[in-house]
């Protein structure tokens, strides 16, 4: 079945607005069972207690409207909406249980890495890798490694009011236009749901924060992002420059995981402890407003997006001249996230 765009604007508008009312209600389940990310947390920016689950509602939000949008315009690609749907789901719960009670690092690395392997027997099964190398072994790796990072990221960039969740919206309304441009009907329909959510959720997210995603959400919006973009077929972007694509789609997420990870391990620190070294912190070490930070990360989000954009309609020489580019502004970036202050001091390193 074909979709029309007011489909797809429809799509959007119900999931924001599902998850937009959903939100204040698992806001005051959090308030009442006194579920709440403590201002002790290392890696976080706020100063009092903040609710948590509002995750579930954005999981909700998608699954609810992807599976009625399913059934009620094609029900015989429900298998296939389920197979998407569910790994990210059961990352979710683990999540969840992570936000209740707290997980060491092992088990969520194994519960992540289950879910890259089901996702990636799914995808060879169905034959449904969007740019596959040819190898199915390779295939199977890579999709296990970008959804084990992706989610990680993901989680890790949930360190400052909306920055997750914008960022998250930026990518998949990216996602969005060059499914939608390529005729790719169902990555379209599904990244445009998960963009109406992150905005609906969004609302309440943004700064001041009054609810927060928490482990629940940001390793189910990093599962199914990754798995969404392993699925999209860049066409007709050519061997190797696809490959850059989901990269510039998710470029700032995996900045800032490898400027925490750089910086963590040369200074001799875990990188699986939480700590005040994101991007977001070192913004805010220049005194820049917190708003603004968002703001500027968004943006660069939304610039590195409409690279991705643009690799996806020019010839293949400029495919090499914006790969380049792209690339060179990333890794400038890094160096300059790396060269500013990772702590206040010394002394609260953590």
């Amino acid at each position: 079945m074909n979709y029309s765009l007011f489909s797809y604007l429809t799509l959007f508008a119900a999931s924001a607005f599902l998850v937009g009312i959903a939100t204040p209600k698992f806001r005051e389940l959090a308030l009442r069972k006194e579920i709440f990310d403590s201002p002790n947390s290392a890696h976080k920016t706020h100063v009092a207690p903040v609710p948590y689950l509002g995750g579930i509602a954005i999981v909700i939000g998608v699954v609810f409207v992807s599976l009625i949008a399913t059934i009620l315009t094609d029900s015989s690609v429900l298998g296939l909406a389920s197979g998407v749907l569910l790994p990210p789901v059961f990352l979710a719960a683990v999540g969840l249980i992570d936000d209740l009670r707290g997980l060491e690092p092992l088990p969520r690395l194994i519960a992540q890495t289950v879910v890259g392997l089901a996702v990636a027997l799914i995808l060879i099964q169905t034959d449904t890798v969007g740019a596959p190398t040819g190898s199915p072994n390779w295939d199977i790796v890579i999709t296990i490694v970008f959804i084990v990072g992706l989610s990680n990221s993901i989680n890790f960039f949930d360190n400052v009011d909306g920055g997750a969740s914008g960022a998250v919206a930026i990518s998949t309304f990216f996602v969005f236009i060059l499914a939608y441009s390529s005729g790719q009907k169902y990555i379209a329909a599904i990244s445009i749901v998960v963009a109406g959510s992150t905005i609906g959720f969004l609302w309440w997210n943004k700064s001041p924060a009054r609810i927060y995603m928490g482990d629940a959400g940001s390793l189910f919006l990093g599962s199914l992002l990754a798995s969404i973009l392993v699925r999209f077929d860049p066409k007709p972007t050519s061997f190797p420059h696809f490959f850059f694509v989901p990269l510039f789609l998710v470029a700032i997420p995996l900045l800032d995981t490898c400027t925490v990870l750089i910086s963590r391990i040369s200074r001799r620190l875990s990188p699986f402890k939480g700590g005040r070294d994101h991007l977001s912190h070192r913004l805010l070490r220049l005194g820049i407003p917190k708003v603004r930070v968002v703001i500027i990360l968004w943006g660069m989000a939304t610039f590195f997006g409409l690279l991705a954009v643009i690799l996806s309609s020019v010839s293949l020489i400029e495919e090499s001249i914006v790969c380049i580019l792209g690339s060179a502004l990333w890794v400038t970036l890094l160096i300059f996230f790396l060269r500013l202050p990772a702590a206040e001091s010394a002394t609260n390193e953590n």
